[in-house]
Formats: structure tokens, C-alpha cells, sequence
């Protein structure tokens, strides 16, 4: 019985792994670190922000939604597939588009086209203080189609999906140099606390985000949950989970109106990797934010949740150029 028992397991096991397209050991050891050659590569992303007052009732809902091109520079001579050199990035967004509520989608004229070098640097920010090398003039004075001025809240929203789509998408995604990384995760079931946990980089932009302002990191950790499919392909699935995260925002959002927003963030999702190439094909977040905003003029404080959903697609060129 127990030969049965035995005989049927092992069977089940290898129907799964035939099943997602290759015959791999399921408690072995995987090496989510490795990457291939660097190439161009594309991708779609959307994130979706609800706002809900303390009681529960809806106030409303933006999307926003980005085609970006991610060109990496020339690996040098010599290195191989399995050891390629991964530095800086040219990056492109093809096209950012938002929509408020359930109004049509209207393009960021500015945004399309527009070309900035992504940063691989210790702690994430580059020499100016910038995270990830994004710059932060270009989001001070956005327009929609119409020509309308966006709120603050929302140019911030459209800086922050760059910031969002390189942590997810990189940080996470690769190896960390002289910490834990995604590298130190080898076999199903196991899970690291990240070199990002309890980290505090600042968050602020231009004019409309004030030098002072930053985000805490909780306990942020990776689980290889296991394996699955996208788009074809055989992925390892890992798990992300910031913890308890706060953040503390510096405001003007008009000259000599000073602001300041406390609260406290949960961000959480899934990245799926290619097995072979170590690329990320797709990524699923869901956050829950509590704010309160201090105004020096009634109603003095404004309590706001705010619930985020983005996904994260890799997509061809041929998508990439037809747009969103």
C-alpha cells in the first residue's frame, strides 16, 4: 500500500511539472539570480488608486496606465549569457494616459517619448539624490490633452509609477549586492527579509513634494511561493510583503501653504520570473494606505484610505509601438 501510495506521488509530481512545460524537480534547488544577455525589452503597466473616506464611502477613483521601453547598455566583451554585466538603462515611455473615474482616457502630451536613464546604485539613488535616476523636473507642470493642470496628487501619482515599476520590476526582481536578495532564494517555501526592509528613502519631487518627506519600509520580504505559467513560460512565483510601512509627505501645494500628510502603507503581490531568462513577464500589487492631512485652515485635518491595484506586463514590440 505504502509502494502505491509512493508510486502515485511521484507520479502526480511529474504530471505537474509536465504540465508547466518542463520536467523539473519541484524540491529541488532554483537559481532565481541567474539572468541572460541584457536585450530591450517592454512593458505595460496600469495602476488603479480608489479613495474611500474613514466610514467606508467611495470618493472617487483615478487610472493610470504607461507603455515603457527599457534599453540596456552594451554588455562587455567577453561576458556570457550566464554572467552578463547589467548597469544603466535607457528607458522610454512610449505613452501615459489617465483617466479620472469613468471618464475617457486623455494622453500626457509631455510624457510621450519622453527618454531618462535608469540608475543601478547602492541604496537606489543616484548622485543628485534622486531614487532610481529618475528625474524630478518633468513632473512639475503636467498637462492632460485638454491642456488641463493636473493636481498635485496626481503629477505625483504619474512620478511615482516610475518609481514603482523599477522596484518591483528590478529591485526585487534581481540580486542585491552585500544584501538579501531575491539570489538567497533557492527552494519552494523559502523566504528572506529583504535588503529594502526598514529603509527610509525620500520621496520628494520638485516643488510639489518638500526635501523631508519619506517613506519607512516595514519588515519587506520574498517567498518563492512555487512555480507557475505567463504567457507561455514556465515562472517562479515570489511573493512580495512590505510589512507595516509609513510615510511622512511635506506639502506646498500653492506657495505659502504648507501641508503635511502622515499614514501608514501595506503593499503586497506577486512578480512572475522566467525560468530561463530570469526576466520579470508580470506583476500583480494591491496596497491599503490610511493618510491624514494636517491644513493650516478648517476643516484642519482631512482623513483619507486610499486602496492601489497595479499590474505590470511584459509585452512586445509590436504592442509596445501600437500603444496602450
Amino acid at each position: 500500500m505504502k509502494r502505491h501510495a509512493c508510486m502515485l506521488a511521484l507520479a502526480l509530481a511529474g504530471f505537474t511539472a509536465a504540465c508547466l512545460g518542463q520536467k523539473v524537480p519541484l524540491d529541488g534547488e532554483f537559481d532565481l539570480a541567474k539572468k541572460s544577455r541584457p536585450e530591450t525589452r517592454y512593458f505595460r503597466q496600469e495602476t488603479v488608486v480608489f479613495h474611500f473616506s474613514p466610514d467606508g464611502a467611495a470618493k472617487g477613483s483615478e487610472t493610470y496606465r504607461m507603455t515603457l521601453k527599457c534599453i540596456p547598455a552594451e554588455a562587455p566583451p567577453g561576458s556570457d549569457d550566464q554572467a552578463p554585466a547589467r548597469s544603466d538603462e535607457r528607458c522610454i515611455c512610449g505613452r501615459f494616459e489617465i483617466r479620472r473615474g469613468e471618464n475617457p482616457f486623455l494622453e500626457i502630451p509631455s510624457m510621450r517619448d519622453w527618454t531618462y536613464i535608469f540608475r543601478r546604485t547602492p541604496g537606489g539613488m543616484d548622485e543628485e539624490g534622486r531614487v532610481f535616476g529618475v528625474p524630478h523636473d518633468h513632473f512639475t507642470a503636467l498637462k492632460d490633452a485638454t491642456g488641463q493642470n493636473l493636481m498635485p496628487d496626481m503629477a505625483y501619482a504619474v512620478y511615482n509609477s516610475f518609481i514603482d515599476f523599477h522596484g518591483f520590476c528590478y529591485v526585487f526582481a534581481e540580486p542585491v549586492a552585500g544584501g538579501k536578495g531575491i539570489q538567497d532564494l533557492h527552494r519552494i517555501g523559502d523566504r528572506i527579509i529583504h535588503a529594502a526592509a526598514f529603509t527610509e528613502p525620500p520621496v520628494h519631487v520638485g516643488d510639489m513634494i518638500k526635501p523631508g518627506s519619506t517613506f519607512k519600509n516595514g519588515e519587506v520580504s520574498l517567498t518563492f511561493k512555487g512555480l507557475s505559467r505567463k504567457q507561455g513560460k514556465t515562472c517562479a512565483l515570489v511573493g512580495f510583503d512590505s510589512g507595516e510601512s509609513s510615510f511622512k509627505m511635506l506639502l506646498e501645494p500653492m506657495p505659502g501653504m504648507a501641508m503635511q500628510a502622515v499614514g501608514r502603507s501595506h503593499y503586497f503581490g506577486d512578480i512572475y520570473l522566467d525560468l530561463k531568462t530570469g526576466n520579470t513577464l508580470h506583476v500583480d500589487l494591491g496596497e491599503v494606505v490610511a493618510t491624514e492631512a494636517s491644513l493650516p485652515m478648517p476643516p484642519n485635518k482631512i482623513n483619507e484610505i486610499v486602496e492601489r491595484k497595479l499590474t505590470i506586463r511584459a509585452i512586445s514590440q509590436e504592442e509596445y509601438e501600437s500603444g496602450i
